[in-house]
């Protein structure tokens, strides 16, 4: 004869369950909820430690990114907006490729300085040669994309060869980088001993990208435009992408497939390189002219959030970016106009960006609560 008891057991207080699918308007209704919450945190922090007017605030952020007291001072503005765009865009499409085959390269920032300094290397040394600008930026070009590329394939092949850990490894390379710019600047110092490159051929403007239509920084928009719009159609029409796109999703389901991994981690790495090192082409030829540690600014990092947030579709990596570089903009001018330390002005931004991030916890799973306690017989 078997005892028998009745035992009560609960379910956990909270239960999560990946989503399988999601309309697309409520995704846009849970981010808008996210601002609009982002905005009214924002707001209390503004008025309680700060003391300022959170409109007013608001305002000047939007002048920051957009806006001025004059024509001039709006289109001066805007224009920076632009500038800061496209180079931040350019990394993040740089990244899209490699974080959609799981490899988590933290890189770019490194990526971006060596192709910083292959454009630098060649404006220095080949100004004075006789070839024309346009050529001159041909070149410039090319070494960026040699200089990013070679920089991106090497923790690729370790990692294809040796299963290194890749993250590790990329974040290693940007201090290595970071090193080596060190280094060509102390030799390329103009003048001497001033610790800095300077404006490099201010006089001549060799290898300085040209106005085009009035812009100074319209070959940026047109860069980063054209990478937009081709990393779009090389991830997802092509076969390339499929490639990408299937190891990402299982190495073993690639390989079963016939798909050769090891080669498709390392021509993605070397694509991705490549890009980023577009971005340091376009960060020294057609920003500033110069190079330096601080050529990248951290945006090889900030392209991390600006790819995960897009899902690694370049073409919404462009709101993604708009967003950011405005929360930048943004910052900076109301630490400047109200006299605010900077790190007042940065925590606005982290909130906003942490319930950016955090609303994709909610559109990438479902909570379930518990209900009532389960009878279960022993």
């Amino acid at each position: 004869m078997s005892n028998t008891a009745t035992v009560k057991t609960k379910e956990p207080l909270i239960r999560l369950t990946k989503r399988s699918t999601m309309p697309m308007w409520t995704k846009i209704l849970i981010r808008a909820v996210a601002i609009l919450l982002a905005l009214g945190v924002s707001a209390l922090f503004i008025f309680f430690i700060t003391k300022l007017n959170p409109i007013d605030v608001y305002k000047t952020m939007w002048n920051g990114a957009f806006g001025g007291v004059n024509k001039a001072v709006k289109t001066l503005h805007r224009n920076v907006t632009i500038r800061d765009i496209c180079t931040l865009l350019l990394l993040g499409i740089a990244l899209a490729p490699a974080f959609k085959m799981r490899f988590w390269n933290c890189g770019a920032e490194g990526q971006m300085l060596m192709g910083g300094v292959g454009t630098a290397f060649v404006m220095i040394n080949f100004a004075n040669k006789g070839i024309p600008n346009g050529v001159l930026i041909l070149i410039m070009l090319v070494a960026s994309i040699i200089m990013g590329a070679i920089w991106g394939v090497i923790p690729a092949v370790f990692k294809a060869k040796y299963n290194t850990n890749e993250t590790l490894f990329t974040l290693m390379m940007n201090y290595v980088a970071i090193q080596i710019t060190s280094f060509c600047v102390a030799k390329w110092e103009n003048p001497y001993g001033s610790n800095s490159v300077g404006i490099i051929n201010q006089q001549t403007k060799a290898g300085w990208f040209p106005t085009i239509f009035g812009n100074k920084y319209a070959l940026n928009i047109i860069i980063a435009v054209v990478f937009m719009i081709a990393m779009f159609i090389y991830l997802k029409h092509t076969k390339h992408g499929y490639e990408v796109a299937v190891v990402g999703e299982s190495t073993n389901t690639a390989k079963y497939a016939g798909i050769n991994v090891k080669k498709v981690i390392i021509r993605t790495m070397l694509f991705s390189g490549a890009v980023a090192g577009i971005a340091g082409f376009v960060g020294v030829a057609g920003v500033d002219h110069t190079i330096s540690t601080s050529t990248a600014g951290g945006r090889g990092f900030t392209a991390i959030i600006v790819a995960w947030l897009a899902k690694f579709n370049t073409i919404v990596m462009v709101l993604i970016t708009l967003l950011i570089v405005f929360l930048n903009r943004g910052a900076t001018e109301i630490a400047s106009k109200f006299s605010l330390n900077e790190h007042a002005s940065d925590v606005i931004v982290g909130i906003i960006l942490f319930f950016i991030l955090g609303c994709e916890f909610f559109i990438n799973y479902k909570m379930h609560f518990r209900k009532k306690a389960v009878k279960a017989e022993v």
